[in-house]
């Protein structure tokens, strides 16, 4: 005998998961894998024998500023934030060669892209302007005053 579903549970299914073949940063910044492009090279550094037959490092290039799934103002943040990461055509490009499976690099390089978005997705918050209180500024000029007062007295006395 089966048991009837939850409401609450027939609203959550109402929406489609997303696809495993997309980053998801947030419910709102979710981008396909169709517009990473990927390549693979030599890695360096160990690897024994296979160093030099096997392309485990991977280098994923994104077009930033043609991407549908980027909300604009979180491109903007991102285009700001990580302009010296940027090539000239202002597309992305990331390398990771840190493991000696081509599977973990590509992992490891949509994690890394993943960690920048989530970086810039909030907006910064801005600064509320503030002035001292009225107590804060006599506390102030009364230390001021007592500061000149000590140094006035290290002073030579002058004879009347």
């Amino acid at each position: 005998m089966t048991t009837p579903k939850s409401k609450v549970a027939s609203a959550a299914d109402d929406s489609p998961p997303p696809p495993r073949d997309t980053l998801i940063v947030s419910p709102r910044i979710q981008i396909p894998h169709e517009e990473f492009e990927f390549e693979h090279s030599r890695s360096s550094g160990p690897g024994g024998q296979n160093v030099n037959k096997v392309n485990s490092k991977v280098a994923l290039r994104w077009r930033i500023k043609e991407s549908p799934s980027l909300p604009d103002d979180v491109r903007q943040r991102f285009v700001v934030r990580f302009a010296s990461r940027l090539l000239n055509d202002g597309s992305l490009m990331l390398a990771c060669e840190k493991s000696r499976s081509q599977l973990l690099n590509r992992v490891g390089c949509l994690e890394q892209l993943g960690n920048m978005l989530a970086e810039v997705a909030t907006p910064p918050k801005r600064r509320r302007p503030t002035k001292p209180t009225k107590g804060s500024k006599v506390r102030r000029l009364n230390e001021k005053r007592q500061r000149s007062d000590t140094k006035r007295m290290r002073g030579s006395l002058k004879d009347e």
